[in-house]
């Protein structure tokens, strides 16, 4: 006698809500003013994550409609101009979607390489945009010292990948 199948339905409270909440969470604890041995928390950016894995998941209009409140979010969040980060962001989110064909089933190695070049192209067009605003050039150790724990961040991009790529087999 078969068993039946079960099978694993992902609704975009999981691969969607849950981790934005996640990233909130983990913005807000990062930019707490904690000073050890003379060190600060590192601020990355968490959201580039989502905005590099869910593209890759599963097309979706929910996703970028999050991207941008989370931009905003982080925006409010450490006094930058509004939509700075929700426009490197949504940048993000539409190069990885333009080029899901490319990257569907590639190896790990291929896909950081992706990641961290979407990571840089957002950095330096964030770059752009406050030195533009504010006519002065911000300090490039300091947009180190965001960008290099952002990249550190892949293995989550990664895990997420994996976790939700195979959920629902209806959008392939």
């Amino acid at each position: 006698m078969r068993r039946p199948v079960s099978v694993r339905v992902v609704g975009p409270v999981q691969w969607i809500a849950l981790p934005a909440l996640a990233v909130m969470a983990g913005s807000i604890v990062l930019a707490t003013p904690v000073e050890m041995f003379g060190l600060k928390l590192p601020e990355p950016i968490l959201p580039m994550v989502l905005a590099f894995a869910w593209p890759l998941i599963r097309p979706s209009m929910v996703a970028p409609a999050v991207l941008f409140g989370l931009g905003l979010f982080l925006d409010l969040l450490w006094g930058s101009p509004l939509g700075l980060w929700s426009l490197s962001l949504l940048g993000v989110y539409a190069i990885v979607l333009a080029s899901r064909n490319l990257l569907a089933g590639q190896e790990t190695q291929i896909l950081f390489g992706w990641y961290a070049g979407c990571t840089l192209l957002a950095f330096l067009l964030t770059y752009v945009i406050v030195s533009l605003n504010a006519g002065n050039a911000p300090s490039i150790l300091a947009l180190l010292g965001q960008m290099i724990p952002t990249l550190l961040l892949f293995p989550v991009a990664s895990w997420l990948i994996e976790r939700f790529d195979d959920g629902e087999t209806r959008f392939r």
